[in-house]
């Protein structure tokens, strides 16, 4: 299997690479964090600019029509800079759900403002003891007359609070952990009856809790066919773990720079600590799980558009987990090699730390992708 990029894609990866280092050094970063929102519009015009946010919007809704493989190239670069705006959320996640859906009105309606930049269009699925379960929705929307009564909560939604608008899902039918009765709304996040809730995470990125209260929404606001959506979900869950798993690709070989250069230069009885040969070795084993973890990203990429199921559920969760487990550890050595620095604000390798046990805990964590690896291996 070939495995090298072409000129198009190699570009795209420089091109986010440069961006990177041109608006992410470690004080600009703090600036943005402290910064109104705690994210820069700004800059995600730039993103705008660079034709980032069209990246998964089909290229007749004005966007680029690229896949996983293009998304994982820019991940690595945004994962490097630790990028605080809601990439993921509104240019992966949103996208792919609209384009999966079959909703020809929403689509036109969204897409088109998602890929020039002007407006962010989050999706609001995850509730409260959810973990790793995507079906498992307790929102209800009953039907009305004129439309529906949607109630309920969702939480630890990222980018919930700079959002323009929110595509929330409700069960119209079914129970709570069924894969029928799921649809899909567009709600106003300033309408009645709506209250969000934004706050800062460990990591530095935003979320919100979105609680609806006897929300009312005209019958147009459903997207695509009633009780439907739970495909479209799926395929938008499936490409953001495949973009976590390479955004904590780009972390690892930022963390794993960060400490060589350190032991290059911190010195103990008059030599670099990098010549202790313990810490070579230890520094031996941060790079093979770190390449471990970049041919799993790989797999994810390439099998997150797979038709069989089983085997793009399989391919996903392992590299969940694999990649999971080499955050954990080149974290971990990371931290021991910085010493008592290491656990400090002032040093970006504890920034990169939090951002990997974060990624670990989003979308199912290791210990979940492992029972579903052998669940769906079982199952074969």
């Amino acid at each position: 299997m070939d495995f090298n990029f072409s000129e198009e894609q190699q570009l795209l990866a420089d091109t986010v690479q440069r961006f990177v280092r041109d608006n992410y050094s470690f004080e600009a970063r703090r600036g943005i964090l402290h910064g109104p929102g705690g994210w820069s519009r700004d800059l995600w015009k730039e993103l705008a600019n660079l034709g980032l946010t069209a990246l998964n919007v089909p290229e007749e809704h004005g966007g680029l029509g690229n896949g996983p493989v293009e998304t994982m190239l820019v991940m690595n670069a945004l994962g490097e800079g630790l990028v605080v705006e809601p990439f993921l959320a509104a240019a992966v996640i949103t996208p792919v759900f609209l384009t999966h859906i079959g909703d020809k009105s929403a689509a036109e309606q969204l897409l088109p403002n998602i890929a020039s930049g002007e407006r962010i269009v989050i999706l609001a699925h995850q509730e409260p003891l959810t973990r790793g379960e995507i079906n498992h929705v307790t929102t209800r929307a009953e039907k009305t007359s004129s439309g529906y009564v949607i109630d309920g909560l969702k939480n630890v939604i990222i980018g919930g609070g700079a959002a323009d608008e929110l595509l929330v899902s409700a069960r119209t039918s079914g129970q709570p952990d069924g894969t029928d009765g799921i649809s899909v709304f567009r709600i106003d996040p300033k309408a009645a009856g709506v209250t969000v809730k934004d706050y800062g995470t460990i990591d530095g990125l935003r979320a919100a809790d979105i609680e609806l209260k006897k929300v009312s929404v005209p019958a147009a606001a459903l997207v695509g066919a009633e009780g439907k959506a739970f495909a479209a979900i799926e395929a938008a869950h499936d490409q953001a773990l495949s973009a976590l798993c390479a955004e904590a690709v780009g972390i690892m070989k930022a963390v794993n720079a960060t400490t060589l250069d350190y032991t290059r230069n911190r010195k103990q009885f008059g030599q670099p600590i990098a010549k202790f040969q313990v810490l070579q070795h230890r520094m031996a084993d941060m790079f093979l799980h770190g390449e471990q973890a970049r041919s799993m990203s790989y797999l994810a990429a390439i099998k997150s558009l797979d038709a069989d199921a089983g085997e793009r559920r399989r391919a996903l969760s392992a590299a969940k987990v694999i990649i999971g487990q080499a955050g954990r550890f080149i974290g971990q050595q990371a931290v021991q090699l910085h010493g008592g620095m290491g656990m400090t604000e002032e040093l970006m390798v504890s920034h990169y730390f939090k951002r990997l046990t974060a990624i670990d805990l989003t979308l199912g964590d290791t210990d979940f992708h492992t029972q579903q690896f052998i669940a769906s291996a079982n199952a074969t």
